[in-house]
C-alpha cells in the first residue's frame, strides 16, 4: 500500500511530498457529479475539470469554445462529488491570457463559485505575470507545457511538441520559471519521453505527464479515453481499460429490443 494512500483529503504539499518519496500521482478528468463520484473512490490523488469538457462533454472539435461560466458549472458539479482527491480546474481559453487581473479574477472566481482547490493554465513566460498574480492572491496554480491545446491553431498540429531543441531548451526554461513564480505542479504534454525526464529531474514541484513517458512524477489521462467511451480518439500515449462504447450501445440496443417486445417491464417490475 502506498504511503499516501490512507490521506484523508489529498492536498498540493500532499503531491509535492509525493514526489520526494518518488511515488507516482495519478489523476484523472472528470466533468459531473457521478463521475467524479467513481473516479474519487477508485482512489486517483487528483482530479482535473479539465477544458476537454468542450470536446468530449459538448461535441466541439478543440477546447477553445467553453467559456468561464461553463467551467465553473462543471466545477461545482465535480467538487460536491469528491471526499479525498485534489481537485484541480482549467481556466478556459480567454480568461487569462489578456491580462493579470483579468486572470486574477478568473482564479478567484474558479475557486469561489467553483469550489476548485487550484487551477491550471497553459503556458510559460508568456503568461508569467498572470501566473504571479494568481498565486501572490493565494490561489494554487498548476502549469502546462509542451503541447497546449489552447494554442492549437497557433501550433496547427496536435502532433508531439518540442522535439527540436530550441524548442526543448525553452520548455525546460519555462518550466523552472513556472516552479519559481510558485506553481506547485506542472502538466507536460505529448513531449518526447527524455526531454520529460530531464524536465521532471531539473525542478522540485511534480511533473504529470500526458504522452510523455514514465519518468514524470504522475500520469493524467481524459477519464471518457481510459474507459473507452470514445471511439475515434487512439492516440499512442492512450491505454484503454475499458471499452463501454460498445458495453453502453449494447445495452441500449438490448432495452430497445425488450420494451419492443414488451419483455420489459415483466410483472416483477410492476406494481
Amino acid at each position: 500500500m502506498s504511503v499516501h494512500s490512507e490521506i484523508k483529503k489529498v492536498t498540493t504539499e500532499t503531491l509535492r511530498k509525493m514526489k520526494f518519496d518518488k511515488e507516482k500521482i495519478t489523476m484523472l478528468t472528470a466533468y459531473d457529479f457521478t463521475t467524479a463520484k467513481m473516479v474519487d473512490a477508485g482512489g486517483v490523488d487528483a482530479i482535473l475539470i479539465g477544458d476537454s469538457a468542450a470536446n468530449v462533454m459538448a461535441g466541439f472539435e478543440t477546447t477553445l469554445p467553453i467559456t468561464l461560466d461553463q467551467m465553473i458549472y462543471h466545477a461545482q458539479s465535480v467538487v460536491r462529488g469528491v471526499d479525498r482527491a485534489l481537485v484541480i480546474a482549467d481556466l478556459p481559453f480567454g480568461s487569462y491570457q489578456s491580462n493579470p487581473e483579468k486572470a486574477l479574477e478568473s482564479a478567484v472566481r474558479m475557486m469561489k463559485e467553483g469550489g476548485a482547490h487550484a487551477v491550471k493554465i497553459e503556458g510559460g513566460k508568456e503568461i508569467s505575470k498572470s501566473i504571479k498574480k494568481i498565486v501572490n492572491a493565494g490561489i494554487p496554480v498548476m502549469g502546462h507545457l509542451g503541447l497546449t491545446p489552447q494554442s492549437i491553431y497557433k501550433f496547427g498540429t496536435y502532433k508531439v511538441r518540442a522535439k527540436e531543441e530550441a524548442e526543448a531548451e525553452k520548455l525546460i526554461s519555462d518550466a523552472q520559471l513556472l516552479e519559481e513564480l510558485g506553481c506547485f505542479s506542472v502538466v507536460l504534454e505529448k513531449i518526447p519521453a527524455d526531454l520529460a525526464k530531464k524536465v521532471s529531474e531539473s525542478i522540485s514541484i511534480p511533473t504529470i505527464g500526458i504522452g510523455a513517458g514514465a519518468n514524470c512524477d504522475g500520469q493524467v489521462l481524459v477519464y471518457h479515453d481510459m474507459v473507452g467511451m470514445n471511439q475515434g480518439f487512439s492516440p499512442k500515449f492512450l491505454r484503454r481499460y475499458l471499452d463501454l462504447y460498445t458495453e453502453i450501445t449494447g445495452a441500449v440496443a438490448q432495452y430497445v429490443k425488450d420494451v419492443k417486445s414488451v419483455d420489459f417491464p415483466n410483472e416483477n417490475e410492476s406494481y
